[in-house]
């Protein structure tokens, strides 16, 4: 019989979990269902786009109401981002996201029985404080159930956050020949709390903790058994290495020990992962989310026409998210966010000199171009790469961090897009919106790191620092540790 490998530490259980070829078996039923949780946060968010103009119908909203509704999600998770990423640092990646699903179950609920704009906002304030905590912590334990090899998969939530959007828009379309009048945003929005409670149980009945959280809190004996539970990896746990021994001794990280994602290596990989986060967010909660009006006023005044213009639009975002775990892998992240910046860059310039004035035909690809090119890049990647870019020890605070960054983009584009809109009009909105990619285009292009073309994971570089400085987990300064191939 082969001797099994002796588990002494975080770079034991990532070079065991990185020496796995594919994820199959429970591993696969697993990543699924974290992935199921940013389906959760899509089909939420997609639920109040698809009813936004019967709601505002039914209750005639002002469009500062509207606003407000639409950027109170991502407004929350600006706060719920950083503590969610807390909160998995400290009591492990699995108990937040069961809680994000228990907030997301009551908001719906409460929004699809209110009676008036207060209550529809509560419910959507609960929907805020899920999406925030579980995008945080669902990218952290996502990488961390990855092998390295693979960790271009992580860009498939762009393809899961537009089937989900799908979803919704083909089920409010059912809503709509089913003639429930002017409650089909109440169906829309209400259906999200089913697809919540299923999610709850599955992640509640299947999910593991992961290893590599465990060993570095020094819980080598828990590590091994889910390495097991979820790999089929056969380990024992061995005598705690150094680093272990100094990561479980130190005071957990916290909010305090952010300012470690701006020192050294981390920094660059901070404000390159938080600007490509940002453009991504403002981009697409200004345009993308608002294409069921976009839909209206290229195919007409029409629901049924508006909402298949989208579902249309969103097929294409499908494809972008399946295209950007190859992109991701051939060119990394940074070159394909440059990449998909340029085209979202040209597709606004076009939208905006040619709005109305160019052919039905013309006006449907335009939007098209800026789909495919937003999800195959920088839509895709404003979360992968924080997931892959920080050692597991502040992994959740960086995704955290990097995610409420990004939720400043979201407020920004959701709340300013119909106020420019209402200001400017649709097409020189556009043309002021083309400066977000233009920046993040220039971003990608200045700083050079790229998980994906490192020598070594963060976790290994972490370790050796850790060894060289007995300092506490996570907080040395890892300049020069990691260097891009």
């Amino acid at each position: 019989m082969a001797q099994r490998p002796s588990v002494k530490g975080v770079a034991d259980v990532v070079g065991l979990i990185d020496g796995l070829g594919k994820i199959t078996g429970r591993a696969q039923v697993i990543w699924f269902l974290v992935f199921g949780g940013l389906f959760l946060d899509a089909y939420s968010n997609a639920a109040l786009s698809a009813g936004l103009g019967p709601m505002t119908s039914q209750m005639e909203l002002t469009s500062t109401q509207v606003s407000v509704l639409t950027a109170t999600a991502p407004a929350l998770a600006i706060l719920f981002n950083p503590i969610g990423g807390w909160l998995a640092t400290r009591i492990g990646r699995v108990p937040p996201l069961l809680l994000a699903k228990a907030f997301a179950i009551a908001g719906a609920l409460i929004a699809a029985f209110a009676d008036d704009f207060g209550v529809v906002w509560v419910g959507r304030v609960l929907v805020g404080v899920a999406y925030g905590i579980d995008f945080a912590v669902a990218m952290a334990l996502l990488a961390e159930y990855t092998p390295a090899k693979l960790g271009g998969r992580l860009n498939l939530w762009q393809a899961v956050w537009y089937v989900a959007t799908t979803s919704n828009l083909a089920l409010a379309l059912l809503f709509f020949n089913l003639d429930v009048g002017a409650d089909i945003w109440r169906w829309s929005v209400g259906s999200a709390a089913v697809v919540a409670v299923l999610l709850l149980v599955g992640q509640w009945t299947m999910l593991k903790e992961s290893p590599t959280w465990l060993a570095g809190k020094g819980r080598l004996d828990e590590a091994v058994a889910n390495l097991d539970a979820i790999y089929g990896i056969k380990a024992v746990a061995g005598r705690p290495d150094a680093a272990t021994l100094a990561s479980s001794a130190a005071p957990a990280i916290g909010f305090r020990h952010a300012g470690v994602l701006f020192k050294g290596d981390y920094l660059p990989r901070t404000i390159l992962s938080s600007v490509i986060s940002l453009g991504q967010s403002m981009q697409y909660f200004a345009v993308g989310w608002y294409l069921p009006l976009i839909s209206l006023t290229i195919f007409g005044e029409s629901f049924e026409k508006a909402t298949i213009g989208s579902m249309v639009f969103n097929a294409f975002g499908i494809a972008g998210g399946l295209l950007s775990a190859y992109f991701g892998r051939r060119l990394g992240l940074r070159l394909s966010s440059a990449a998909g910046f340029a085209g979202v860059f040209v597709a606004l310039l076009a939208m905006g000199l040619t709005f109305e004035k160019v052919p039905t035909a013309v006006a449907f690809l335009l939007p098209v171009l800026f789909i495919l090119c937003h999800s195959t890049g920088p839509g895709a990647n404003g979360k992968s790469i924080a997931a892959l870019s920080y050692s597991s020890d502040v992994r959740a605070l960086g995704t955290g961090v990097t995610g409420m960054v990004g939720s400043f983009g979201s407020v920004a584009g959701l709340y300013l897009f119909p106020q420019i809109k209402d200001s400017l009009g649709l097409a020189d909105t556009f043309l002021v919106l083309s400066v977000v990619p233009l920046l993040g285009m220039i971003t990608c292009l200045a700083i050079k790191w790229d998980p994906m073309k490192a020598d070594r994971s963060p976790d290994e570089a972490a370790a050796d620092a850790l060894a060289s400085t007995d300092a506490p987990g996570g907080l040395p300064d890892t300049t020069k540790t990691t260097t891009a191939r």
